[in-house]
């Protein structure tokens, strides 16, 4: 993995969470929970997150934090980015209209695409995202791809 383990939790990821992650330039990244019941698999419960542009030398104070500026698109995935301590949690934020976008786009394998509930999309709404639950390997890859960092090697 490209991205270090900062410490493992049992606290489950809530909405409005603020999590860094630390790829190995040392810069943290920082990420938010945007829903805990998203549906990528028809059984809900996976968390829907944004991860940001936004870089900083120290979790805190975290930097501002905006829709607008997201490295990679949406993603949802499942509670282990966090027990594996891939995820620090920060702090907690209340969410605003604001800080979600209007509309989430994941595109599925057939070239369809749905919200984060599974709703069927009459196309496209930037940024689209890949549909289904992202591990935190496949999160890795993705971000250092939009890092320009070589993808760690398989296990």
């Amino acid at each position: 993995m490209n991205i270090a383990v900062l410490k493992k939790t049992r606290r489950a990821p809530e909405v409005g969470d603020v999590f860094a992650m630390k790829p190995p330039d040392g810069q943290f990244l920082f990420g938010r929970v945007i829903d805990t019941d998203a549906d990528p698999l028809g059984v809900g419960g996976a968390v829907l997150i944004y991860v940001y542009r936004a870089r900083a030398s120290d979790k805190w104070p975290v930097p501002e934090l905006l829709r607008g500026q997201l490295l990679v698109p949406p993603m949802m995935t499942n509670k282990r980015p966090w027990t594996m301590g891939y995820f620090k949690h920060v702090e907690n934020r209340p969410l605003s209209v604001m800080d979600r976008l209007p509309q989430h786009c994941f595109k599925d394998t057939r070239g369809w695409y749905f919200d984060q509930v599974g709703t069927r999309l009459a196309g496209p709404v930037e940024p689209v995202g890949s549909w289904g639950l992202h591990s935190f390997r496949t999160i890795d890859d993705e971000i250092s791809k939009a890092l320009g960092i070589p993808l760690s090697p398989e296990e």
